[in-house]
């Protein structure tokens, strides 16, 4: 068996190093110990020496290192990985950027996490809810993590391990004499080890001290370890600095002992059987784990903590006491019972002994062993071909942040978070949009969704008309033009909307208005110089040749709008770059998506085979690892060159949802639906960052995802691009072949096919 672990590692000094450390070595002390490889996490701009078994190192905020580790992995006989999962290890926000990794191996992964947070942010819960559902089983160490993990995260209870946080066998290590000072080796010692930061709330056993030095003048606090590396970074020793002060301030200088190292086992465990208490006051509850309570227990210190949750879980039952939050006068009083009545500390130690051998590292080895066992001893479910469509396993059809959006004027353009941010105003493009969903979804809806909004979108759309036809785009929030034409693509969207009114309006009233607006627009058509802006055009126009197919002169109007498409087709595409431009820039899938709406309206035969050649082109580049990952807008894709992997937009999804739909429209090939499925899904998660754009609590959808994380705001555009592509879906869902009725199919099994038979 060959395990890789990704985690942090020694010589860094970091709590989740030293446990991977202790892992590795414990399970190599079992039976049939596993081969071991470790991809170390570097913190930015941090090089180590790191030990022979280190095999592949990744910088944390280069996303392209954790493909390439994955990569590794598949390729080098790993059967495992073995993740130790803490924020502010890995890099993007919150992490994120972990998620590509695990989804890109091939070998099933277990993944411990230090960290379960009651209250998290929407990009924490979705990771660590995407981590779980990808993971062979989750690694917790308090039955506290396993609610948080059921009751917050929604993860499956058979998913979920308890297997405690190790601890040394402290008995069988060598201690030197000298490594607690002569002067203190008589004194009563109070301890606390871990790296410093605020919330390790020191400054209250410092405050505690006065009173316990008054009965007890030999009474010393040594307080172990370096500040957090983290909080040095960001403002260097101040919290070290002022807890001196504090003890100057309060005239206990030769009572506190500052010891600024990273404390070897044996060090530490030499201070631990040298102190008479152990001390952990942090100040807020929010803690599920702490490898420095656990060593401290393990090695039969009596211990002092708050109540933080892992300290409430872990000395329950007489093996520790605790008191509240930032309660120096309480703890004062804590200690000076224990010194008072010894019996009562040496009953706290035996207790703490007495557990802690429990949970000794060649026991917790054993068990992270044997869980691996039973993980690779199990089959993994075969590969299959992408789902086609099921409306039952969409999100629910949910408005309520289109409402939000939308006031009396028009729908906002942008949001802060889930917020509209009048500030940016409005603008056709989104109302244009707006107009099509609102419709895509009365049909759905039989008329009963949106019905008030579909006038006030078409009001926008003909304010936004000049006079003499053209569209302007922005629109003030206090409803002051900010442009006199707008953008050719905004104009083309505006006429695909009005196409699809026309063929799709609820009434005669709507489709009247449609009617004066499309055909006021129609003298600007030929004048349209670029691909996207025609091709938007080409949608609406074929709407419209749908709805009256014998307006012969619609027909030459659209001839006239497609042949500079086929031109840069023909100039452009060789045999291996079969595109319309010698650049792949942004909204793509819409050049294909026009000819095929015009070959459907048309029946042109050539139309045709150029958008099936296209789509096939785009697909090869944007679906490769069997997600859709379309190309970024943070640089274009030049033939012959790289495809830049970020920002990715939700109109890029939609364009190739609606692009597929309609040629499984024009084909009736059910595996068109399977990879408009697919594309869709990117907004559920299944894409490069293996996270949710689509927020189910604003039922908005994030704006797109950059090379750090999550874009949060939820705009027009995007939230737009997911309700189109959603209802595009539940249409599509309709479309496919029901199976036959009173028939019944059996599956038998044989040890060398599948024998399918249907029985009438």
């Amino acid at each position: 068996m060959k395990i890789a672990y990704i985690a942090s590692y020694y010589p860094r000094e970091c709590g989740i190093a030293t446990f991977t450390e202790h892992l590795i070595k414990a399970m190599q002390c079992q039976d049939a110990a596993p081969e071991v490889c470790v991809i170390a996490m570097n913190d930015e701009g941090q090089v180590y020496e790191y030990p022979p078994e280190v095999t592949f190192t990744v910088r944390q905020q280069h996303m392209q290192d954790y493909l390439d580790a994955a990569d590794w992995v598949n390729e080098n006989q790993v059967d495992m990985v073995v993740v130790q999962h803490e924020f502010g290890i890995f890099g993007g926000e919150s992490g994120i950027f972990l998620l590509p990794f695990l989804n890109r191996l091939k070998v099933p992964f277990v993944t411990t996490f230090h960290t379960v947070l009651k209250e998290p942010s929407f990009l924490q819960k979705s990771i660590v809810r995407e981590i779980s559902r990808q993971a062979s089983r989750v690694i917790v160490m308090s039955r506290l993590a396993i609610s948080f993990l059921e009751d917050i995260y929604a993860v499956p209870s058979d998913k979920i391990s308890l297997i405690p946080h190790g601890v040394p066998d402290f008995e069988k290590l060598s201690i030197s004499a000298d490594v607690v000072p002569a002067a203190l080796r008589d004194r009563k010692v109070i301890f606390t080890f871990g790296l410093l930061s605020r919330n390790k709330g020191i400054e209250t056993v410092i405050n505690a001290l006065p009173q316990v030095i008054e009965r007890h003048p030999d009474v010393v606090y040594v307080v172990a370890g370096k500040t957090h590396p983290a909080v040095l970074r960001g403002s260097g020793e101040e919290y070290r600095q002022s807890l001196q002060q504090l003890v100057e301030n309060l005239g206990i200088a030769g009572h506190v002992h500052f010891l600024d190292s990273f404390l070897s086992e044996n060090d530490l465990f030499a201070w631990l059987t040298r102190s008479q208490i152990y001390v952990t006051p942090y100040l807020s509850e929010a803690q599920i784990t702490s490898g420095t309570l656990t060593y401290a227990l393990g090695a039969g210190a009596a211990v002092l903590s708050t109540p933080y949750w892992y300290a409430s879980e872990l000395l329950a039952n007489g093996r520790g006491k605790l008191f509240g939050f930032g309660q120096h006068e309480t703890l004062g009083q804590m200690i000076l019972s224990l010194f008072d009545e010894p019996a009562k500390l040496e009953t706290l130690r035996e207790n703490a002994l007495s557990y802690g051998r429990e949970l000794q590292w060649s026991r917790m080895g054993g068990r992270y062993l044997q869980l691996a066992g039973k993980i690779l001893s199990t089959p993994r479910a075969a590969t299959m071909a992408g789902p086609l469509p099921d409306s039952s396993a969409l999100p629910p059809l949910n408005l309520t942040h289109i409402r939000r959006l939308t006031d009396d004027t028009g729908i906002v353009q942008h949001a802060k978070y889930g917020i509209p941010n009048l500030k940016e105003g409005y603008c056709v493009d989104d109302n244009a949009r707006a107009l099509m969903m609102t419709l895509m979804a009365q049909q759905y809806r039989k008329g009963k969704e949106g019905p008030e909004l579909l006038p006030i979108y078409l009001s926008f759309i003909h304010y936004m008309q000049t006079p003499d036809g053209n569209f302007r785009n922005f629109l003030s929030f206090s409803r002051q033009y900010l442009d006199e034409v707008g953008s050719e693509d905004s104009f083309g969207r505006t006429v695909w909307a009005l196409g699809y009114l026309i063929r799709f309006a609820p009434n005669n009233s709507y489709r009247e208005f449609a009617y004066e607006l499309y055909h006021r627009s129609i003298q600007h058509f030929d004048a349209l110089a670029h691909l996207r802006g025609r091709a938007n055009s080409v949608i609406g126009v074929c709407h419209y040749i749908l709805q009256h197919p014998a307006d012969e002169g619609m027909v030459h109007i659209l001839e006239r709008l497609v042949q500079p498409l086929i031109d840069a087709w023909e100039r452009n595409s060789t045999s291996d770059w079969r595109w319309f431009e010698k650049s792949m820039t942004y909204d793509n899938g819409i050049l294909p998506l026009a000819l095929l709406h015009a070959a459907e309206a048309t029946g042109n035969e050539k139309w045709r085979a150029i958008a099936l050649d296209s789509l096939s082109f785009l697909e090869n580049l944007t679906m490769a690892h069997g997600y859709f990952s379309p190309v970024g807008n943070n640089g274009w894709h030049c033939e012959g060159g790289a495809c830049p992997l970020f920002d990715q937009q939700a109109i890029e999804t939609m364009a190739m949802v609606l692009m597929y739909q309609q040629a499984h429209t024009l084909t009736g090939d059910t595996d068109y639906l399977r990879k408009m499925y697919t594309c869709y899904q990117w907004f559920l998660g299944e894409n490069v960052l293996r996270i949710p754009l689509y927020d189910h609590e604003t039922h908005g959808c994030c704006d797109g995802l950059s090379a750090a994380g999550l874009n949060r705001n939820q705009g027009a555009e995007s939230t737009l691009a997911y309700f189109i592509s959603h209802l595009a879906v539940l249409q599509s869902c309709e479309a496919i072949p029901k199976p036959e009725k009173n028939v019944r199919t059996t599956i038998i099994t044989t040890n060398t096919t599948n024998v399918i038979s249907k029985i009438g």
